[in-house]
């Protein structure tokens, strides 16, 4: 296969501005895509070219396939890359490129329809031995179909978009009064994020550990697999915080999850980077949840680890190119990464759109901040909150968490509001740094994240503090102020007065 000359990126943000920045590092033009809401975001002042693609809702823009794959056409791009959403897991789209003759960046659209439909992945892991969480195989026609299905298995539940991950059109549902609403919910977001409405059920586990495995295979036969990496730290079902090596794994486990992980690859003919994701209960045992068929957002801990650049790797799979390795690396201390999110914890995680006037992102050793904004630039209302991923190496858990924490200390960004002081807390807190926390971690510890608390001695010192400090202010901001005239000196400057008085 020929060399990859220019590739079109079809997303947008951080991980549009992650693709290009190795694409220029291997002599390898860019193309970008915006839409009218990014028409000053950063992906499109990174990239050698830009073209417009439609409105700002990404269902008329960064959805639409003939728009994406004809501003491939008139650029001369000769693959894309998809990043992660949008079309990445679109195996219809895999087959329009292959049709107009660009290199998709990914897998072929076989194995993608063998595991970017969640429900489809299910039934393919199972006839290949693969365990996974009590669930449906088949999403349901109707809610009643599903509600009867939730019935049958007991509450807990969890609703889950078939089409797509990453959080979108997932809800767990505790009673049987709250389905409807939430098989409604559901339903609409993973239609607006994935353009496939299709939901599936499975059993909702008790305090799961997300460990997922990333997997890599080239067109040759190779897969190997390069560890795991602890997502646990989700709220709404969202990752927050990732890092690698899990603290609850043993090398054994790591091993056998490793192991399953390349066999569920090889099982569908997979070729590229892909992620399987599994829930290891409270006995340490493990099941097969979905695989993201594209690159993950929190790659860049795998990365410190093994010293690789999986983008790099993509891109050489993709021109036919022999994977590098044979067999899992070793992982070489320790990562974690924390995504900082345009959004206010403290008002139910609202998102903070608006424009950047002020932004400071820190430095030192072992620190990278991949980021699709700048200062002066507005953050979009239409499209995921998250404007940078904050991630850090050391060579112990330990030190990695005081790093990230120092980190985001220096971290300043003003005009919105940005969740930086919860990612803190998150560091902080006992549950983390102790490193058995579970998928409810976030949800449980949600007040104390916050710094609320109901201890009335603490209360009491609080506002013993704040009276203090009122004093201390006022009697700083009386001495501050001009001193009352002296007799004679009424009508002269202030200037004056302080040189007759040698101030």
């Amino acid at each position: 296969m020929a060399k990859i000359r220019k590739i079109l990126v079809a997303n947008r943000g951080e991980i549009a501005v992650r693709v290009m920045r190795t694409c220029k590092e291997l002599g390898i033009a860019t193309v970008a895509v915006y839409s009218e809401a990014d028409r000053s975001a950063l992906h499109v002042r990174t990239a050698d070219q830009a073209f417009l693609v439609g409105p700002p809702p990404s269902r008329e823009s960064y959805l639409v396939q003939e728009r994406i794959l004809e501003a491939a056409r008139q650029s001369g791009a000769d693959a894309i890359h998809p990043g992660y959403g949008f079309l990445s897991e679109n195996a219809s789209f895999v087959r329009a490129c292959e049709k107009a003759g660009i290199t998709f960046i990914g897998p072929p659209a076989s194995a993608m329809d063998a595991m970017g439909e969640k429900t489809r992945a299910r039934q393919n892991m199972i006839k290949a031995g693969v365990p996974v969480v009590p669930g449906s195989t088949e999403p349901f026609a109707t809610h009643e179909e599903a509600r009867a299905y939730a019935e049958k298995i007991g509450f807990p539940v969890m609703l889950k978009a078939a089409g797509g991950g990453g959080g979108k059109g997932m809800r767990r549902v505790d009673r049987l009064e709250d389905f409807d609403s939430s098989w409604r919910a559901a339903k609409s977001e993973a239609l607006n994020a994935f353009g496939n409405d299709a939901v599936y059920i499975e059993k909702y586990l008790e305090k799961p550990h997300h460990v997922e495995i990333q997997v890599f295979a080239d067109a040759h036969g190779n897969t190997i697999h390069l560890n795991e990496r602890e997502c646990s730290a989700q709220r709404r079902h969202q990752k927050v915080v990732e890092e690698t090596p899990s603290p609850i794994l043993t090398p054994e486990l790591r091993a056998k999850m490793g192991e399953v992980a390349v066999k569920a690859a090889q099982a569908v003919g997979y070729v590229g980077a892909g992620t399987v994701e599994f829930l290891v209960d409270v006995n340490r045992d493990f099941y097969f949840l979905e695989m993201n068929t594209r690159l993950q957002v929190e790659h860049p801990v795998t990365e410190w680890v093994t010293g690789l650049d999986l983008v790099a790797w993509q891109i050489k799979v993709a021109e036919g190119e022999k994977l590098p390795l044979t067999r899992a690396p070793t992982p070489n201390g320790h990562s974690i990464e924390v995504r900082i999110y345009a959004e206010d914890p403290g008002r139910n995680f609202m998102p903070s759109p608006g424009r950047i006037t002020e932004l400071r992102v820190p430095g030192g050793p072992y620190l990278r901040d991949d980021s699709g904004v700048y200062p002066g630039y507005t953050v979009p209302n239409f499209y995921d909150p998250m404007i940078s991923k904050l991630s850090v190496w050391a060579p112990t858990r330990a030190e990695a968490i005081e790093r990230a924490k120092r980190a985001l200390d220096e971290y300043v960004v003003k005009g919105i509001t940005a969740n930086v002081r919860y990612l803190h807390a998150i560091l902080s807190h006992p549950e983390f740094t102790g490193g058995d926390y579970d998928t409810g971690f976030l949800p449980r510890q949600h007040e104390a994240l916050l710094g609320k608390t109901e201890d009335p001695k603490l209360t009491e010192a609080a506002l013993l503090a704040s009276v203090v400090y009122a004093y201390q202010r006022d009697q700083k901001r009386a001495k501050s102020l001009p001193q009352t005239p002296a007799q004679g000196e009424v009508g002269i400057s202030a200037w004056r007065r302080a040189l007759r008085h040698g101030r």
